[in-house]
């Protein structure tokens, strides 16, 4: 007996799901560390509405947009932590209300 199939519109509830989470976590948090956490739970939801659209239509170009976006998303978050930390050693604070770099 063959296993049923999952039908793509899960997949695609399940993605619009963690993308809402990831757009609620960046507007509601002003933790910087969260809210990075919070864009890669966006890109994450992308990443699977993709690979399920490829496993759908039986074509490999969409899981390879999501090797790229995930090589993306690596630097991404290399580059937000090394953010965070060096405003850590000058505000000593993650914070982004409390950040104000920019005001003179």
């Amino acid at each position: 007996m063959l296993p049923t199939a999952i039908p793509l519109d899960y997949y695609l509830i399940l993605s619009a799901v963690l993308f809402v989470v990831g757009v609620v976590g960046v507007i509601t948090r002003r933790n910087a560390i969260i809210i990075f956490m919070s864009i890669e739970l966006m890109l994450n939801a992308v990443n699977l509405s993709m690979v399920a659209f490829s496993a759908f239509s039986g074509d490999i170009a969409g899981q390879m947009f999501v090797f790229f976006i995930m090589a993306v998303a690596a630097a991404e978050a290399a580059v937000g932590l090394a953010i965070v930390l060096a405003l850590f050693r000058n505000k000593q604070t993650v914070y982004v209300d409390e950040i104000n770099i920019m005001k003179w």
